[in-house]
């Protein structure tokens, strides 16, 4: 079985983002996945959802929503 990663940030803490296109960025940490290794930071890595329109929603419409990065492509502020 694989070890989990040991992930140097928690949940609140404030980051940088070292490598990447949004190298230099700060945010703050909202979700770390240990078994993963992949945390989401605030305003960091934004993707596009399409969502289909339904009965509920009479219309379809596109959320953008943070995606998540690897720990070690973010150092502590």
């Amino acid at each position: 079985m694989a070890k989990q990663p040991k992930i140097h940030v928690k949940v609140g803490d404030q980051v940088t983002v070292i490598s990447g296109f949004y190298k230099n960025e700060t945010g703050e940490v909202l979700k770390v996945n240990q078994k993963t290794g992949k945390i989401i930071v605030q305003g960091v890595n934004f993707k596009f959802k399409h969502i289909k329109p339904n009965t509920v929603n009479e219309v379809g419409e596109i959320k953008q929503m943070e995606a998540p990065i690897h720990h070690s492509n973010v150092k502590l502020n």
